[in-house]
């Protein structure tokens, strides 16, 4: 049972600290603190932040919506460590949730445990606290081989048991892991977030606190299969006050959810047409999400309500997202992730702060990557030259770098979740390797892919939002040739661009991620997709290399992923 109930927590610390505490404006400026909470598997397009009346009131709508805000891989681990590092997975190379290729163990073994963000916090004076899951394969059997660095005050969730709502084990600091069996795990996150709260408060120096309840990911049980074999994925578990909570509410029927034709490419098109039974358990499926969140929303609540009463709110820059997105139903598949379409790729991202305006949205297009950037430039720290991303431009006086494009990226299997994963193609999602880019511009919003079968995808999201046509040339029965909203050019001349584009992320370091078009012309003088569509450069675009796989892998195997170099257009002009 729980030591003390979050009840008696909220009422204790309330009582204690119902004063502000005095500031002196003599004083130098103290460094801002960071509450980061971040659920797992949580949908935006989907629209599930919308049930979170606290999240939607105390920081969304006294903050900023980052609503371009994209993950470059849409599974859990590895997006989580691209976060913590401010680096691609092609560059982290941890780009699965277990051994060989992901998990706790590859985060070892690339020596990021002594070099990721609360070490870097902890050596610019934050002292830094963690709760919740950290990333997948960190269990009970490694903990402690070695035990993970750069927390102040931490207390994880370790596998087998992450996952499993009413029994799960944490493990404090250095001590010995605990079974909460019986008791909520977001009830359990949400009383250990609060606790680390008043750690971080009677200190003088800054915090960065850290929060990642397991909802609405789906439950899994130690040890429970599926009829294949594969681990079974059930619904998620809300507390039981939340049961009886949106019972009319279906999944958003939009045009790609369970659509008429397939759409797709690779194993996706294969999938089959949904059948009633499976479209009203995938609503429960959904409903059973919304509801899970709940537990998560009144944690945001209290965190605001005691940074408030501490007099801490107003120097505390408070961010809620998720490590991924979500897809159910949607192109007929499966609830689950890992696709580069936009259920997957495209995450909530509110931020509240000093200097943030409230109820704003911001569309310039960010991405996971940027978030140690951010966390740097907030705190006044000088950005590492190593990272691939930019801070986002939070405040006005932000020197991020604005770009257009995202690097999406994936190796390996797509995991397939729920009581009817067998509709999924268990074996064509073993094949869901591949290499993609999601372009925003002035005047286009595209989505290119390049699949480990040599599969194209190319989806307008201007007059296609839903991702139901493919227009690349011969991928589709609904492939047209040109599309006269796009740069009014043969789509013969755009896709050139769009292989070479790639061809410079794919395999991107540090600037070249931010500034791709650098490494195509040196000279500076294309800095967008639209600069160079310029008819001028269409030779050149035609003699690039282009992206292909010589083989599906389960993990980064560049020798498999075809040419590394493009050519510049100094040099071949």
């Amino acid at each position: 049972m729980l030591s003390m109930k979050l009840s008696n927590i909220l009422a204790m610390g309330l009582v204690a600290t119902t004063q502000a505490i005095p500031t002196n404006r003599n004083q130098p400026k103290k460094q801002p603190n960071f509450v980061y909470i971040m659920t797992d598997d949580q949908d935006l397009t989907m629209n599930s932040p919308a049930y979170m009346p606290h999240v939607q009131a105390s920081i969304k709508d006294k903050g900023t919506f980052f609503a371009n805000h994209f993950v470059t891989t849409a599974l859990c681990c590895p997006s989580r460590v691209s976060l913590l590092t401010g680096k691609q997975a092609h560059n982290t190379n941890v780009t699965n949730v277990s051994p060989p290729w992901g998990g706790y163990p590859k985060f070892i073994e690339r020596g990021f445990n002594e070099d990721f963000l609360p070490v870097w916090l902890q050596n610019a004076g934050y002292n830094t606290y963690y709760t919740g899951k950290l990333m997948n394969a960190h269990s009970i059997d490694n903990y402690n081989a070695p035990h993970v660095e750069g927390f102040n005050g931490s207390d994880f969730l370790l596998d087998p048991y992450t996952y499993s709502y009413y029994n799960s084990t944490y493990q404090r600091n250095h001590d010995p892991p605990v079974s909460y069996e019986g008791d909520h795990t977001t009830v359990v996150t949400a009383e250990k977030t609060l606790g680390f709260l008043e750690d971080a408060l009677a200190s003088d120096r800054p915090f960065f606190l850290a929060t990642c309840p397991i909802a609405p990911h789906a439950n899994i049980e130690p040890n429970a299969l599926a009829a294949d074999g594969d681990t079974l994925m059930t619904a998620a578990i809300p507390e039981s006050k939340y049961e009886h909570l949106f019972e009319d509410v279906r999944i958003p029927r939009t045009d790609n959810f369970n659509p008429k034709d397939s759409t797709g490419a690779n194993w996706i098109k294969t999938l089959p047409l949904q059948n009633q039974t499976i479209v009203d358990y995938e609503d429960h499926y959904y409903r059973q999400r919304l509801r899970s969140l709940q537990g998560v929303d009144n944690l945001v609540n209290a965190l605001i309500e005691r940074l408030e009463s501490s007099g801490q709110l107003e120097n505390t820059y408070i961010i809620f997202t998720s490590d991924n997105g979500y897809h159910i139903g949607q192109h007929r598949m499966a609830p689950g992730k890992s696709t580069g379409f936009e259920e997957d790729i495209r995450v909530p991202f509110f931020i509240r702060g000093p200097g943030v305006p409230g109820g704003r949205v911001d569309n310039t297009v960010t991405t996971h990557i940027d978030l140690a950037p951010t966390f740097f430039e907030l705190a006044g720290i000088p950005l590492r030259e190593d990272f691939d991303g930019t801070p986002m431009r939070v405040a006005e006086e932000s020197r991020g770098v604005v770009h257009e494009h995202v690097t999406v990226e994936y190796w390996g299997s797509a995991p397939v979740e729920g009581e009817f994963a067998s509709v999924a193609s268990p074996l064509g999602t073993k094949r869901n390797t591949y290499k993609s880019i999601r372009i925003l511009g002035e005047g286009y919003n595209l989505y290119y892919s390049v699949w480990c079968s040599n599969e194209h995808e190319l989806y307008n999201l201007a007059t296609d939002p839903y991702e139901i046509q493919n227009l690349y040339p011969g991928q589709s029965t609904n492939t047209t040739s040109t599309d006269p909203h796009l740069f009014n050019r043969d789509l013969s001349t755009l896709i050139p661009r769009l292989d070479a584009l790639l061809m410079v992320l794919k395999s991107c370091k540090g600037s070249t991620c931010l500034k791709p078009w650098d490494v195509l012309h040196p000279g500076g003088f294309v800095q967008s997709l639209s600069d160079a569509m310029d008819e001028q450069y269409d030779r050149f675009y035609e003699e690039q290399p282009k992206v292909s796989y010589s083989k599906c892998e389960q993990g980064y195997i560049i020798g498999s992923e075809g040419a590394q170099d493009v050519l510049n257009w100094e040099a071949w002009a």
